[in-house]
């Protein structure tokens, strides 16, 4: 059950409404952890511009998910969880990638970065830090611009899975789970 209130958009205040109508018009998220971004529209806006931002980075699309879908598993976030499978499926993550993530059995890529990009964000959830070899080796394979945003986009949405488990928000009934 959401602990947050969802709000109406007749409920919202003037920057609330102008912030959510400006999110909405550009088809950017308003549901998840959204419901509670919208009470600070400046965290919301924020919040829309670094996820544009690193959906826009130089990394693709498959190696940015699989980071993601290893923040929120690390974090157990149920909303995130459902709203992030989809999206991974859709770059081109496997189902077998996902299920193993999913059942925190051992990822096993043939493509070295997309390895790094889950290794990366499990060792930097897990452990607090990176250790000097997994830096090195991920210096190997990324430009620095790269790397910037794979940590950027761990630590993107280790704030949203947080936030979603803080509101315990709900995802719908017939979504994507988590494996016990």
């Amino acid at each position: 059950m959401t602990r947050i209130r969802i709000l109406e958009r007749s409920d919202m205040n003037d920057a609330q409404g102008k912030t959510y109508d400006k999110v909405k018009a550009a088809g950017g998220p308003v549901g998840g952890p959204y419901y509670a971004y919208i009470r600070n529209p400046r965290l919301m806006e924020a919040s829309q511009e670094m996820g544009n931002t690193l959906r826009e980075s130089p990394l693709s699309g498959v190696e940015r998910q699989i980071a993601v879908l290893t923040a929120v598993r690390f974090w157990n976030a149920k909303y995130p969880w459902h709203a992030q499978v989809r999206g991974s499926l859709a770059a081109g993550v496997s189902q077998e990638t996902v299920d193993a993530i999913n059942h925190r059995k051992p990822v096993k890529l043939a493509n070295p970065r997309e390895q790094m990009a889950h290794d990366l964000a499990e060792e930097l959830l897990e452990k607090k830090s990176l250790s000097e070899a997994t830096y090195k080796a991920a210096e190997k394979l990324f430009s620095e611009e790269e790397l910037v945003a794979l940590i950027a986009v761990t630590g993107q949405f280790s704030m949203v899975s947080c936030t979603a488990n803080a509101y315990d928000i709900t995802p719908p009934a017939d979504g994507a789970k988590l494996a016990d």
